[in-house]
């Protein structure tokens, strides 16, 4: 189809309308070929290319779900509450507050408020790290030769620059990230260990506990020790569940988590919200 005209550059446009390509956001998302058994109806549904990076809003009460279909993405996540982004993920309180540094089934994401942002509900992987973060522009230079968002190289943080700025947000509002999927261990010595994937099809689900923006860069963890850049697809699915309730049992796992969630709690009853 000719595309030197604006009516053939129009005509061909509009011809790729209905195209899926590997890696995209399918709108509307219910639209998903394979939707989980145990899921609602979709508000979200995506796959990001490795090297590649997402953003949503998603009310609370949502839970999300990220699966690794081919074995070597890496979801480096960023959390914020929606209205008010100056509240935002804070990895040194989630690993201090609950005297873990390792990330799995039970885990509270929270904030540097001691509220709850998400919690992880579920997990098949395993393989997490709260402790490097995501790739940075000179890193990444130094190892494959370029770490642009254009590159074939692309950092995690260049990568969140971009989201961030669809959201409002600046460099400056960028906080150390969780890693999902790409494990590291802390052995005797201090030293990391770099533990690498559980394998494809491996699985996350948090819950939002607020209103949140979400990041997500898909890129190589910085502590992966392999020469080449490999990144593969990450597959993002959201739907409507329900916050986690008083009478839960994961409100009430340890002191820590239920003075986080009552702090949450007490926070959206002052705003009416509740």
């Amino acid at each position: 189809m000719a595309t030197a005209t604006t009516y053939g550059a129009r005509d061909h446009a509009r011809a790729q309308e209905g195209t899926r390509a590997e890696a995209m956001p399918v709108v509307p998302a219910d639209d998903w070929p394979d939707p989980p058994t145990d899921a609602g109806p979709l508000v979200w549904a995506e796959t990001v290319a490795g090297g590649n990076y997402t953003h949503k809003v998603l009310a609370r009460g949502t839970e999300l779900r990220l699966t690794d279909p081919h074995g070597d993405a890496c979801a480096h996540v960023l959390l914020y509450v929606a209205d008010r982004p100056w509240e935002r993920l804070n990895v040194a309180d989630t690993v201090k507050v609950q005297w873990n540094a390792y990330l799995g089934e039970g885990v509270l994401l929270l904030s540097d408020q001691g509220r709850v942002l998400a919690s992880l509900v579920a997990d098949t992987s395993g393989r997490h790290d709260a402790l490097c973060g995501t790739s940075t522009l000179v890193r990444n230079t130094a190892r494959y030769g370029d770490g642009s968002p254009q590159s074939p190289s692309p950092a995690g943080r260049e990568l969140f620059k971009l989201a961030a700025a669809k959201n409002g947000l600046g460099p400056r509002d960028l906080p150390p990230s969780l890693s999902f999927f790409q494990g590291v261990e802390v052995r005797d010595d201090g030293t990391l260990d770099f533990t690498g994937s559980a394998g494809p099809g491996a699985d996350v689900t948090l819950r939002t506990e607020q209103d949140v923006t979400v990041l997500i860069a898909n890129v190589p963890h910085p502590a992966d020790p392999r020469p080449e850049y490999v990144s593969t697809a990450l597959e993002v699915l959201a739907w409507r569940a329900r916050a986690t309730e008083p009478d839960a049992p994961l409100w009430n796992a340890t002191p820590e988590g239920r003075r986080a969630f009552l702090n949450t709690a007490e926070f959206r009853t002052a705003r009416g919200t509740a």
